[in-house]
């Protein structure tokens, strides 16, 4: 996940008590807040301000490999796999860092997209704005690309 013409960037955290239910088992929902910290990350590194207020997602889809628990440590890797017209199709994967209560896994893979709509009264999608394409086709520096939160 670090073709210059997909770029990618990942997220290091760890699973906190807030993230689970009460016997330490995080809930599914926590895999999305990795996944757009990720992208968070990713768009900072392309140096692109003021993306998520205008780009709502419009299709998730995750599956559950493995579960994680309270304190385990966790890297989640995101790379932009399309850009189109007015969407963007993003790749994720969340894994498990080796520790004693367990290997290095990975606990869930998905992907989700999201559309460029900068007016929300009016709706509808428009296209990326210029700037934002030639940040993200471009490629940026290794050291941005991956850069960690």
């Amino acid at each position: 996940m670090s073709d210059p013409v997909h770029p990618s960037a990942v997220h290091r955290s760890r699973v906190e008590w807030v993230d689970t239910d009460a016997a330490g088992i995080y809930h599914n929902t926590t895999v999305v807040r990795y996944a757009e910290a990720a992208e968070a990350a990713l768009m900072r590194g392309h140096g692109i301000p003021g993306y998520f207020p205008v780009a709502p997602r419009v299709r998730y889809e995750v599956e559950f490999e493995a579960s994680l628990r309270f304190g385990e440590e966790v890297t989640t890797r995101i790379e932009l796999v399309r850009l189109g017209r007015s969407s963007m199709t993003f790749a994720f994967e969340v894994w498990r860092e080796a520790a004693d209560s367990g290997p290095h896994r990975r606990a869930a893979r998905g992907s989700y997209v999201t559309v460029h709509v900068p007016d929300k009264e009016a709706g509808g999608s428009t296209p990326w704005p210029a700037a934002w394409r030639t940040a993200l086709t471009a490629g940026a520096s290794p050291e941005a690309a991956g850069r960690t939160q």
